[in-house]
């Protein structure tokens, strides 16, 4: 791949094209959160679906989790899950959007939305759903976005799925409202961001965490303590494609086939074997989200042009 490279808003240089294969995991693993709506990278360098899928599943990466921000991102999660074996769904309206759709009027309207999405079989998240006060800082604001997030936390519980958070600057209150009305059995924290502690609180609960690239960057010391703090059959490990590329790639477009950088980063730090830990995390995942074959698809085609999302 040719190697482009643009000045992002921070000043900072980004790489365009995507980084070179990976040697693939020899047990297979998933990523649990991905966004391949996002089209990232040079325009004639851009991966189509099945191109993601495709490098995925020859790193050994078997499978995907979709994830929604919104209304239209949650119909292309759940409509492209519902027939292809290597993707499931997660839908949800993220916290940035809630207080624009509050301000239109249309917040019960995308709840409605979601909660219609939430009954296809191979939607088996709401997510991304919870707080963040990093973008969102007027209180007012906070506030809806904590009332949205307790009512995804109904949608996860009365559909029996899981349920993935997106916490940012919000730690606090995310685990005083995943007390205050139960949490969902299956509860993941999403770019897992908290420290030591709030690990131990996460595991304590029987919640999961999921690592992303950011687990890699030379300043994330205290990000590692809490993958060190986190019990292995509480670990899942995400891209959270296309952002959040794992170093020695950071900057440039991230996309599911870079799990192993992810991964192997992780065993090393943990001092456990790659394979050990692969074969932790693909049953975590399992276990959260179910199986991945196509029993519970529809028999209908399902449009993947990202256009439609």
């Amino acid at each position: 791949m040719r190697r482009r490279s643009a000045t992002s808003e921070s000043g900072h240089t980004r790489i365009l094209a995507y980084p070179p294969y990976p040697e693939a995991l020899d047990v297979p693993c998933y990523d649990n959160h991905t966004h391949l709506e996002i089209e990232d990278g040079e325009e004639d360098e851009r991966l189509s679906l099945d191109e993601h899928l495709d490098a995925a599943a020859a790193a050994g990466v078997k499978g995907v989790v979709q994830v929604g921000n919104d209304v239209p991102s949650s119909r292309w999660s759940a409509r492209i899950a519902a027939t292809n074996g290597r993707v499931l769904a997660a839908v949800a309206l993220h916290p940035n959007v809630v207080p624009e759709l509050a301000a239109a009027g249309t917040l019960d309207e995308a709840i409605a939305e979601i909660d219609r999405l939430a009954a296809e079989p191979r939607v088996r998240a709401i997510g991304e759903t919870g707080l963040d006060y990093f973008r969102t800082p007027e209180k007012a604001d906070q506030l809806l976005q904590v009332g949205a997030f307790e009512r995804h936390i109904e949608l996860a519980k009365r559909h029996g799925i899981a349920m993935q958070i997106h916490d940012r600057d919000a730690h606090d209150d995310v685990i005083s409202t995943l007390k205050r009305v139960a949490a969902p059995e299956r509860t993941v924290f999403h770019c897992f961001s908290g420290d030591a502690d709030m690990a131990r609180i996460a595991a304590d609960e029987g919640w999961y965490l999921s690592f992303a690239g950011t687990v890699t960057f030379k300043n994330a010391a205290s990000l590692r303590e809490a993958l060190s703090a986190t019990p292995l059959d509480r670990i899942l490990v995400e891209t959270d494609a296309p952002f959040l590329t794992p170093v020695p790639f950071r900057g440039r477009p991230n996309a599911p086939y870079l799990i192993p950088v992810t991964l192997r980063a992780m065993a090393e730090h943990l001092d456990v074997p790659v394979d050990e830990l692969s074969a932790q995390v693909a049953a975590n995942t399992e276990a959260v989200y179910g199986s991945w074959d196509l029993s519970g698809a529809e028999p209908a085609a399902a449009s993947t042009q990202r256009d439609s999302a």
